[in-house]
């Protein structure tokens, strides 16, 4: 399944900035890089920057590194399909150079114009796709006030393409206007209510807009059947090229659940956490660690989960923490006021609902 997704065609160029770039210091020395690392790799279609960095690092966050002080290309991450890296060393410091694969073009004729490669992306694009533009989280306070569809001339309760529908005004911008649904209440580990998650259903467009109240709508493109009660949404757009990879130095939460009805995750699965957009960007790089419960007792030691304080009253004998033990990372793609949506890059085993994210 993996490989049929990295064989799907590039559809559009992410830039990746430089962590440490202009840095006078080496940060990757010989002993980071993996004794697997190939000496010299040819860029194919379908590599992403971060498939390619596992084949040197293993924290592949640190592809960058590789390139500090590399005067040779002008940005280092425009890696295209044909391209050769080299890896080298000087006094046990690694470094990366590209050795670019020319191409050769026969005047004839009958000869045909050759479109040129598009550079490779930082993930596979088509895992994302489903996420990005389709589903976004709102407050509850704002998901109250969005406009609801009201129904149509004939009395219908559901609606498909081109059918024109009665709707409360918008008060924004009648540009990029999504039809979605609620799909529930997002929340944190206590409970709390974090937001409201709203899916695509379909594209709205405006025909009358001079009433006092209400609009006349089209719906479009529509994804599945709008039904009374979906609201108005008009979603901000994805900037692509704010997905910059960078490892999330001093946020500190949990996964709380993910898009599937799964109770396990693993690679390239979908997650939501309880971070937002005070707390990572677009690309934070964060370690997923699992916590066993804590163990107390003196004659008979028992595990005893943090928020049963009347155990641990009862209990004779210090309580011993357990060390979180890495299970795998994920990227932060798309981020919203309190929680953010990341793709698991890598998983030793299956990521739960309650596992820690953090420094990676």
């Amino acid at each position: 399944m993996i490989k049929k997704y990295l064989a799907q065609p590039l559809q559009f160029l992410v830039l990746v900035a430089a962590l440490f770039w202009g840095s006078s210091v080496f940060a990757i020395y010989a002993a980071d890089i993996k004794e697997s690392a190939p000496s010299r790799y040819v860029v194919k279609k379908g590599d992403t920057l971060w498939d390619i960095s596992g084949f040197y690092l293993d924290e592949p966050w640190r592809w960058p590194e590789l390139w500090i002080k590399n005067t040779q290309i002008e940005n280092p991450h425009l890696i295209f399909p044909g391209d050769v890296l080299v890896l080298s060393f000087t006094d046990g410091v690694p470094f990366l150079t590209l050795e670019k694969q020319k191409q050769k073009f026969v005047l004839s004729p009958e000869s045909k114009r050759k479109d040129k490669n598009s550079a490779i992306d930082v993930l596979p694009w088509t895992l994302l796709e489903p996420y990005i533009g389709q589903s976004w989280v709102v407050s509850a306070d704002d998901y109250i006030v969005l406009p609801k569809v009201l129904g149509n001339g004939e009395g219908s309760i559901t609606f498909a393409n081109n059918d024109v529908l009665l709707t409360k005004q918008s008060e924004r911008s009648e540009e990029q206007l999504y039809i979605t649904r609620n799909m529930g209440s997002i929340r944190d580990m206590e409970g709390n209510e974090l937001g409201v998650q709203l899916n695509h259903v379909a594209d709205a467009e405006v025909l009358i807009d001079e009433l006092d109240s209400e609009w006349l709508i089209q719906v479009k493109n529509n994804k599945r059947e709008v039904v009374q009660g979906d609201v108005l949404w008009n979603a901000p757009e994805y900037d692509r090229e704010s997905l910059v990879l960078k490892p999330a130095e001093n946020a500190t939460g949990h996964v709380i659940g993910g898009f599937d009805d799964h109770y396990l995750f693993g690679k390239f699965d979908v997650i939501i956490v309880d971070l937002g957009s005070d707390e990572v960007s677009p690309g934070s790089v964060l370690g997923i660690y699992a916590q066993g419960p804590d163990i107390v007792g003196k004659k008979k030691p028992k595990y005893v989960e943090k928020s049963d304080t009347a155990l641990r009253s009862l209990e004779e004998g210090e309580t011993v923490s357990q060390p979180a033990i890495k299970m795998g990372e994920l990227i932060v793609f798309s981020v919203f006021d309190s929680v953010s949506y990341g793709i698991i890059t890598r998983s030793k085993k299956s990521i739960k609902r309650g596992f820690v994210v953090g420094k990676p």
